[in-house]
């Protein structure tokens, strides 16, 4: 019986799920046909003699239905430049979409960068990029777009919206001045003579046109940009202000024209001043943005900053400094004190501490000797070593987590789905409103100046770009903050459920504990001392592989004491060993094995029960068959693990532990840190189904494990959390990642979660909220009842600070603090 999974397009519900199964489990020679609609594929048990796959593959297209050949699918991150509203985004992902050939589109506003799924056997990159350029945007180089280049660009667009501000800025004011001065008398603001509208209407006209040129040419791509969107039926935030300023223009223009015509009164209709001010508001806030912007992925570009660029590796008999990129796996790589490692590998020889703080957050550096390993960007601090390469350029640990970062930041969590279905009808709604309360006006007998206020008014006041960057731009600082402490988040989604977390499992062994059994205590009876007994204990147990034994072996190294000559060694497995030392015969074992030779451990029974019930695990040693003494060995419990256990409990989350050790082991650990609930004795294999007893209960579950053992329990959980030192995570099973063996990373965690969904939460509030009230405030409301009109110029104001007030909100993220 053969077993496939087929990815499936063109599935819009559950029932297009349930007719590929029906349609596919009546095929003779089928057995079992079943279609995960998340992951959208089918899992398909079938004869081989009977029927073959293609058969299958056939059927499904047959029913309307798309196969996706998994090998031939490639997935690109491309750089876009002149988004400028989140109906830019929705624009070039709605297309992508469509297109044949690719699978799925996420356009993220605040990164600038569209990431794509799509088959090259249907479509290519360079199609994928003409598309975007046909829709008015201009797609980036993807494999030159390297930090440094990246951050070019950036600063060369800050500069260009500087430029343009400064020249709109130098026209506009005089332009301000010249159309307002005349209407408030009671500043009297002198106006030359030969430009005073009541003796010179014409001159008054021509210089305000003369004024309003190079504002126009300085906001150009608003026009080019937006009334292209329109013709296409894909209006956004530029065709907003595109409509608006061209409606103040041309009207203006035509009181011009009125005027040469001899018709003095339309000298107080121009609205050139309205047209300037408003592209030169719009031009500050843009500015103001695009530095924001730049601030929001400072995190990713610190992890890119860190990579050296050369290596010096050994060459014959000679240290030759070659490019990064020349780094083959196997060279021999030497590091000099200060220098930064420039790959991962293994030291084969040296002796030095390294500080790894820039990937990990933890600060104390650590000491590296042959057989250890190190990483990529982490920086040696005092000795002379060398390291055999064994992960270069993309596999190494800092580029992993530069790829995990970058992902997590393009990402959407499910908050931002809403903002993104308002954005994508928003813009065309807004056309509507402005053009029904102009109409309103008209009828309502108003002036055909009056209702071009309030056209003008609601195009300029109602952007989508504060809805549309609410959400990316606070994940991205979030991820990035994360990334600065050693906790990677993987996306918008783990990210968003983290903060919902009401029960926490931890693994035990390597998670709660160090992992790394330890000699606690040491007891022995009359006729030997203490320093005797680890001695010939460590001595017999030198050729033991029994992780308890190896602890005794390395106690007994710490402490200097010497092995003594042993001969005769019998294993006994899962019991002890016997051998001898010095003409005497020792035993060294468990309870069982003591009672199997008949040695009365009556002497040291309390000592062995009080042991026992503090989680550690009894030892004993027999001389000549009389009981010598008990060495106690236990996995002791990290110093975090108490600490953020009870940080845990303060933020009213349930703490449970899981293990397969003994009830009355797990129940010792348990009371040290303060646990609520022990899973004892609980198989590797099983551990997923005491996560999914506990989701049955209702509770939202966090397991927090190794991420290696434990990856079925980290899948199963609502979110898995792996711990461990960074590279050997399991990063694929894991929704967020601790770079540190440290437990006050996972409040933290939960922390950051809870800081960035409040911040999204805020940002989406004052988004919503401020074209909740602004519009029908640009709309004339406020009139109906005897107040003002709100003035174009206020409106590009209120529109320009909605979308910086947004991105200053999300910033405020970069305060956070991880707990100490």
């Amino acid at each position: 019986m053969d077993k496939e999974n087929i990815k499936i397009s063109g599935m819009t519900c559950a029932a297009c799920a349930q007719r590929v199964e029906k349609s596919v489990g009546k095929l003779e020679g089928v057995k079992n046909a079943s279609v995960n609609f998340a992951t959208e594929k089918l899992t398909v048990e079938f004869d081989g003699q009977d029927i073959d796959l293609e058969n299958i593959k056939e059927t499904i297209e047959k029913i309307g239905y798309g196969v996706i050949e998994d090998q031939t699918l490639k997935n690109a991150t491309i750089p876009i430049a002149g988004m400028t509203c989140a109906a830019c985004s929705q624009r070039i992902e709605k297309v992508l979409s469509k297109t044949p050939g690719i699978t799925s589109a996420s356009v993220n506003l605040a990164s600038e960068k569209a990431v794509v799924d799509y088959d090259p056997q249907i479509i290519k990159l360079s199609g994928i990029k003409q598309i975007i350029e046909k829709l008015g945007y201009k797609p980036l180089e993807i494999e030159k777009n390297t930090v440094d280049e990246d951050k070019i660009r950036k600063e060369k667009e800050i500069r260009t919206l500087k430029t343009k501000l400064i020249i709109s800025a130098v026209f506009a004011v005089p332009l301000l001045y010249l159309a307002m001065g005349p209407m408030i008398p009671f500043l009297t603001l002198p106006i030359p003579s030969f430009l005073d509208p009541a003796t010179h209407p014409l001159a008054f006209a021509l210089a305000q046109i003369f004024l309003t040129l190079p504002v126009v040419i300085a906001g150009h791509k608003f026009y080019t940009i937006g009334f292209k969107a329109l013709v296409q039926r894909s209006p956004n935030m530029d065709s907003l202000i595109a409509i608006g300023t061209t409606s103040a223009i041309l009207y203006s223009l035509y009181s011009t024209y009125r005027i040469f015509n001899g018709n003095t009164h339309a000298v107080h209709e121009l609205y050139f001043e309205t047209a300037g001010v408003i592209i030169t508001l719009i031009l500050l806030g843009k500015t103001l943005e695009s530095i924001s912007k730049g601030k929001t992925s400072d995190a990713i570009k610190k992890l890119m900053g860190l990579a050296p660029k050369t290596a010096l590796i050994i060459q014959g008999d000679k240290e030759v400094e070659v490019p990064i990129d020349e780094v083959e796996t196997g060279d021999i790589v030497v590091v000099k004190p200060g220098a930064k490692i420039p790959v991962d590998g293994v030291v084969v020889e040296g002796y030095t501490a390294i500080d790894e703080s820039m990937l990990t957050g933890e600060s104390i550096p650590i000491d590296k000797k042959s057989g250890d390993k190190v990483y990529a960007a982490s920086i040696n601090k005092n000795g002379v070593i060398r390291f055999k390469a064994t992960k270069i350029g993309g596999d190494t640990a800092l580029a992993q987590i530069i790829k995990l970062v970058e992902d997590a930041q393009g990402s959407k969590a499910p908050i931002a789905q809403m903002a993104d279905i308002v954005s994508g009808y928003f813009v065309p709604a807004v056309v509507l409103i402005a053009l029904l309360s102009f109409g309103a006006w008209l009828l309502a007998g108003e002036t055909l100046v009056f209702a071009l206020t309030i056209f003008i008014s609601v195009l300029v006041i109602a952007c989508p770009c504060a809805l549309g960057l609410a959400t990316p731009t606070a994940i991205m600082v979030g991820t990035g903050k994360g990334a600065e402490y050693g906790i990677l988040i993987k996306g918008g989604e783990a990210l968003e459920t983290a903060h919902k977390i009401d029960t926490i499992v931890f693994d035990k062994t390597g998670t709660i504990t160090e992992g790394k059994p330890e000699v606690t205590d040491i007891f022995t009876t009359t006729g030997i001392d203490e320093e005797k007994l680890l001695q010939v204990t460590a001595s017999a147990e030198k050729g033991s592989e029994h992780p308890l034994g190896e602890a005794i072996v390395r106690q007994a190294e710490s402490n200097g004491l010497k092995a003594l000559k042993t001969s005769n060694f019998n294993a006994i497995p899962g019991h002890g060993i016997e051998v001898v030392i010095e003409n005497s015969s020792i035993v060294v074992g468990n309870r069982k094995l003591m009672t199997d030779r008949k040695i009365s451990l009556t002497s040291l029974e309390n000592e062995s029960d009080r042991l026992a019930g503090e989680g550690k695990t009894p030892m004993y040693i027999a001389v000549d068959g009389n009981l010598a003494g008990i060495i106690a060995v236990a996995d002791v419990v990290k110093e975090s693990s108490a600490k953020a256990i009870k940080k845990l409990h303060e933020m009213g989350i349930e703490v449970a532990m899981i293990t397969g050790d003994n009830k009355r082991t797990a129940e010792a650990i348990a009371r040290q840190v303060g646990i609520d609930r022990v899973l004892a004795e609980v198989l590797p294999q099983d551990k997923s189904n005491e996560v999914k007893k506990l989701q049955a209960e209702g509770k939202r579950v966090s397991m927090v494990g190794d991420g290696i053992n434990d990856a079925p329990a980290l899948v199963q959980a609502d979110i898995g959390i792996a711990i461990g030192s960074g590279t050997d995570v399991a990063m694929e099973s894991a929704d967020i990642v601790l770079m540190r063996s440290d437990l006050m990373d996972v409040p933290t965690a939960i922390q950051l979660s809870k800081s960035t969904i409040r911040n999204i939460t805020q940002n989406l509030f004052w988004a919503f909220g401020y074209n909740v009230a602004g519009i029908p405030l640009a709309a004339g409301l406020l009139h109906i009842f005897g107040g003002p009109l709100l003035n174009p110029m206020f409106a590009a104001a209120a529109m320009s600070l909605s979308s910086v007030s947004v991105l200053t909100n999300a910033l405020r993220l970069k305060r956070f603090k991880p707990y100490k």
